[in-house]
């Protein structure tokens, strides 16, 4: 015989039955009158009468009348399961009109006064709290209980689950004493498994866990872990740990890893409530490689408040010195945020080949945005580099470490109704010269400080078809390389408006259009050229433009490939589409291009007549369903119709078509019916214009002529495991690959792989060819032939045995750039990898790294084997 008795929290008075205590699907089937509750509050005590039924019983006593009614004989149940039917189970709210109930479940119960002795199966729950034992008295005077046999207690607003041999309670208080205890925080029972109700589970176990509080807790004797018990990767053991709902501390604790020993820590803090960040220190970082020597750091964490943190730390390089690194993060409403870094090495420097070299320096980051509203917004994204060597030689990213340009951008814009007014300041900082046995490294500025710019979308005249757009700006420039700087700032307005009339016909489309520019420049460059470097005038130098085009769309060609042998290649219907384009430029009246100081795209633009054509092709293909057909929807670009002599069963058509794109190449082309571009091109030097630069970002004009290189970018995606893409640039003149870059890459389940070939034989662009040569010969070339590769098993968060290597080749110098091995063990909350890395970049860097992590599942890692570079 179970019962279920309600209790109202002592010292509230008397208690009124709400009809929202019976569940509303009981309310469905009988309608039960007070009369009826009182007759089975009136029932609560007999429990031998009939010992095979199952009574459910309702007390709601006032605080005078709390003694038992007299006993009163039932009839016969003869259907247990009438019985629960007729009579259902009572729902019991949150608190109502500040009184809060406490429920009571048991097999066997007796009551003496305000005190029960519930067995079998025992429950009592207040709020949201909920204890289980086999056996509870309790004492509905005091809250307080005594509880043995499989206690478990559940609740709180972090999930708190406590096992134990027994234990005593306050259940207003929120107090207590538990024996023999697991538990955990951030966890919650399923029907079936523990789940983790939260990223940051807390499981502790100990000899005596003391809760003084509802969040607060003792533990004694004990160990905390975020892996699952009894078996956990990690544990921190410890005599007392101090819970108080924000992290559990400790003094003097031992970590194991695998049940085995790993580090003592004096004092350490864990994390418990997860909406809260904590302060402290990180785990130390420690490494060794052949030019830094042995590493040792460590950080500290400040969580200044909910949206805003900072980390500042220190490595010792033993063979080098000091360096210092900040992170300050920023995230606000919306799109807003704020992200800064900084990171340097005071460099004791080293001698080679009796010379002293020193490649210490300084980078800082930030970037931002601040929205004030949909259309006004300032934002920023800036960065100082002191010195290449220094990137060069200790960034741990390969591909940051040979990067030669830094782009810093500071910018307040307004949009509304298609035009954009823009205030902003940027900064342009690259290497022009490598730093030689004779020569220091020599780098290039160029700033706009600041520059307003003024741009608009296309907008009808009227109720016309014409259609009128405009861009400008008032900009002040500054540009610094070796052995030249131009004189403060150089003023430059520029205006350039459009007009263009958009016409069709028979699925033709044409875009004619006509523009002026005018630029004005406070200061020139003098010519004729004598010398590379350039000779600034004072002179203002208007520079003006006359622009027609023509833009050429024929119809899209296409055709759907229908057949039983598609379907067994492809699995469906395929679609093959063909779009020609055509574009006709006329731009004249830019006859003093030599006099033109060299800030951006805006400074090269050239006199030209021009004709690029090209194609676009398409494959689509869509995947077959089992009943159905496949629906046409608007923007479904492979509506096709069925094929007779086959079975088409596609998708119902109240569902779109699911295409994809299996294969889209686009092959362009330049004919210059000027090929002087009106007397600009220097024959002998790396020249490069508006027109070309828009065509390619690969510089091919070296003398005056007629074609381009023809321009092809290839992108095949059989299926989403594996994608292809193949750019190249041919000069079909010199018959040469000026690039031809190739893409692959390919994941199935846990193997992943990847390739690179990048080819690249063009003007370079660190040239300085001197005038009046008597060699005569061409501008130097950028000739490098490179791949890279990466081949791997495993993954971040799969448990069990992962492997990765990655290689790069300089395939005309025969040598390797960089490689790394990684292999790493992950066990179910914690993981252990190691990496061996090799850096040969010149004289500057040939470093061996070998580096470590162990990562601790919602806690963090150590070593330095960072996230951000591993190969997995």
């Amino acid at each position: 015989m179970r019962f279920t008795t309600f209790e109202p929290e002592p010292n509230r008075g008397s208690f009124l039955l709400p009809q929202g205590l019976i569940s509303r699907k009981a309310r469905t089937r009988t309608s039960l009158s007070f009369r009826a509750v009182y007759f089975l509050i009136t029932i609560t005590l007999v429990q031998a009468s009939h010992p095979q039924s199952r009574l459910i019983a309702q007390e709601v006593p006032s605080q005078a009348t709390q003694a038992s009614p007299a006993p009163t004989a039932l009839p016969d149940v003869p259907d247990p399961a009438a019985s629960l039917e007729r009579y259902p189970e009572a729902v019991v709210l949150p608190d109502t009109e500040g009184t809060t109930l406490v429920s009571i479940v048991s097999d066997r119960q007796s009551k003496t006064g305000n005190r029960y002795a519930l067995d079998g199966n025992a429950v009592i729950t207040y709020k949201d709290r909920r204890i289980e034992a086999d056996h509870i008295d309790y004492d509905s005077s005091t809250e307080e209980l005594n509880a043995a046999g499989h206690l478990k207690a559940t609740g709180g607003e972090n999930h708190e689950i406590i096992r134990a041999s027994h234990g005593t309670m306050n259940l207003k208080q929120q107090t207590g004493r538990f024996y023999d205890v697991t538990g955990s925080v951030g966890l919650k029972d399923s029907e079936h498994r523990v789940i983790y109700s939260n990223g940051n589970p807390f499981l502790f176990a100990g000899r005596l866990v003391v809760k003084t509080g509802p969040q607060q807790y003792e533990i004694y004797d004990g160990s905390v872990t975020s892996c699952q018990l009894p078996n956990p990767d990690w544990q921190l053991f410890a005599g007392r740990f101090s819970v108080d709902g924000d992290k559990a501390t400790a003094r003097n604790s031992v970590f194991r890893v695998i049940n085995m020993p790993v580090l003592y820590l004096p004092y350490v803090s864990h994390p418990v409530d997860t909406t809260e960040r904590q302060s402290g220190f990180l785990i130390p970082v420690i490494g060794d490689t052949s030019t830094k020597g042995i590493v040792l750091g460590e950080q500290i964490y400040w969580a200044i408040n909910r949206s805003t943190d900072l980390t500042v730390g220190a490595e010792y390089f033993s063979r080098r010195g000091w360096q210092q690194s900040a992170t300050f993060r920023y995230r606000g409403l919306g799109n807003n945020f704020a992200t800064a870094h900084y990171n340097g090495l005071l460099d004791r420097g080293y001698y080679t080949g009796g010379k002293y070299v020193n490649q210490g320096g300084e980078d800082v980051v930030f970037s931002g945005r601040y929205d004030f509203s949909d259309q006004t917004r300032v934002a920023a994204d800036l960065e100082y580099l002191s010195s290449f060597a220094y990137r060069e030689a200790f960034s741990e990213n390969f591909n940051q470490a040979v990067s030669s340009d830094i782009l810093s951008i500071g910018y307040a814009t307004h949009e509304a109704d298609g035009y954009s007014v823009s205030l902003r300041a940027d900064r342009y900082q690259g290497l022009k010269q490598v730093a030689t046995a004779t020569l220091p490294e020599g780098e290039i500025h160029i700033f706009h400080a600041p520059s307003l710019d003024l741009a608009t979308t296309d907008h009808p005249i009227g109720g016309s078809h014409l259609l009128w757009s405009a861009d400008g700006s008032l900009a002040g420039l500054k540009r610094v390389q070796p052995n030249f700087s131009t004189t403060g700032l150089t003023g430059r307005f520029d205006l350039h408006p459009q007009l263009a009339l958009p016409l069709g016909a028979d699925g033709w489309r044409f875009m004619p259009s006509i523009g002026v520019r005018e630029t004005i420049y406070t200061r020139g460059r003098h010519t004729p050229y004598t010398s590379p470097i350039p000779v600034e005038t004072v002179s203002a130098v208007n520079r003006a433009d006359l622009e027609l085009q023509m833009d050429v769309r024929a119809p899209v060609l296409e055709r759907t490939f229908s057949s039983p042998l598609v379907h067994r290649l492809f699995g469906s219907d395929v679609k093959h589409t063909i779009q020609p384009e055509v574009t006709y430029r006329y731009v004249t009246g830019v006859d003093n291009f030599p006099n033109i100081l060299r800030f951006d795209d805006s400074d090269i633009v050239s006199n030209t007549n021009e004709v690029q054509y090209g194609v676009v092709q398409r494959i689509f293909v869509r995947q077959r369903k089992k009943a159905g057909a496949c629906a046409a929807s608007e923007g479904n670009a492979l509506a096709m119709p069925a094929a007779p002599g086959y079975d088409t069963s596609y998708e119902a058509p109240s569902a779109p078509c699911r295409n994809r794109e299996l294969i889209s190449w686009k092959v362009t082309q330049k004919y210059f019916f000027d090929p002087t571009f009106g007397g600009a091109v220097v024959a002998k030097r790396r020249n490069i214009f508006q027109t070309t630069l828009d065509l390619s970002g690969i510089a091919f004009l070296t003398e005056p002529r007629n074609i381009s290189p023809l321009i092809s970018r290839l992108r095949l995606q059989p299926s989403d495991k594996f994608d292809l893409e193949w750019d190249f640039d041919v000069d079909t003149g010199a018959r040469k690959f000026t690039s031809n870059n190739v893409l692959i890459d390919f994941h199935e389940g846990n193997v992943f792989s990847g390739f690179s070939y990048a080819r690249l034989n063009a003007p370079g662009r660190f040239y300085t060819q001197p005038f009046g040569s008597s060699q005569g010969t061409s501008s130097p070339v950028s000739d490098f032939n490179q791949v890279r590769l990466l081949l791997g098993y495993g993954a971040p968060t799969r448990k069990g045995l992962g492997v990765a290597a990655n290689v790069g080749l300089d395939l005309r110098l025969s040598t390797v750039q960089y490689g790394a091995l990684q292999t790493s063990w992950n066990w179910d909350c914690c993981g252990f990898s190691v990496e061996y890395r090799k850096y040969e970049l010149g004289s500057v860097r040939n470093e061996n790294a070998y580096r470590f992590n162990l990562t601790l599942a919602n806690i963090g890692s150590a070593g330095n084997l960072r996230r951000a570079e591993r190969l997995f």
